[in-house]
């Protein structure tokens, strides 16, 4: 094993797959009801004589796979810009949470040891990311403080957020900026088992931005290895 800086790296030669967790992004991929939909425009294409391909795109910030910054829901916050990019790289826990559709996830909802700074929580409450649904799971103030006691840096969820459809306070969103932890929303885990893996899942660098799309994946070198 080989330390750079606060993170502790599998050697070079380590075996490892790559576990895509990013829906792919396209006119077709559902957005929050009401945000703008992705839509990209071909300005010139090969097949059209043109020299190269060349496109543009219109997207919410909070397309697919992507974090929030603190500027997002509460004043005089960070933008994406300046936030660290420590809580989106590194050892990650994937936990299954099997509760009712539409509940918030409460610390008793937890039946494995919590082994990671980063945990992400697998409830399959929105299987289709083409297809919005309102009545998905999502973390709970309780469900923050307690992360936090485990020394959490990175919650994230594979959802639209990480609060419920209808919550206009957004209470686990702000329970957040008491302990400083980032979040992760609208990633996929239906492919992944429980268990422990290295996170890479760093977000645009948007100046100013709310939020930042990203490419997470996850490297299982764990199971690799055994």
């Amino acid at each position: 094993m080989m330390t750079i800086g606060v993170l502790v790296l599998p050697s070079f030669n380590a075996k490892f797959s790559i576990i895509d967790i990013s829906p792919c992004i396209h006119e077709n991929l559902a957005v929050w009801p009401g945000d703008t939909a992705f839509k990209r425009k071909r300005n010139l294409q090969l097949r059209a004589g043109d020299n190269i391909d060349l496109s543009e795109i219109t997207t919410t910030l909070h397309i697919g796979a992507h974090a929030d910054a603190p500027s997002h829901y509460a004043l005089e916050q960070d933008n994406m810009d300046q936030i660290d990019l420590t809580p989106y790289i590194g050892p990650c826990q994937v936990i299954e949470i099997d509760i009712a559709r539409g509940r918030r996830i409460q610390p008793e909802d937890i039946q494995v040891e919590i082994t990671a700074p980063r945990v992400l929580f697998k409830t399959s409450s929105y299987p289709n990311p083409n297809h919005f649904n309102t009545d998905f799971n999502s973390f709970s103030k309780e469900l923050v403080d307690y992360m936090a006691t485990k020394e959490c840096i990175l919650m994230g969820i594979d959802t639209p957020s990480v609060d419920l459809f209808d919550d206009k306070i957004l209470e686990s969103h702000k329970q957040f900026l008491e302990y400083q932890i980032r979040n992760i929303e609208g990633i996929i885990l239906e492919h992944v088992a429980a268990g422990e893996y290295f996170l890479s899942a760093a977000p645009l660098h948007i100046e100013g931005a709310d939020a930042a799309p990203m490419r997470a994946v996850l490297l299982d070198f764990y199971t690799q290895q055994e």
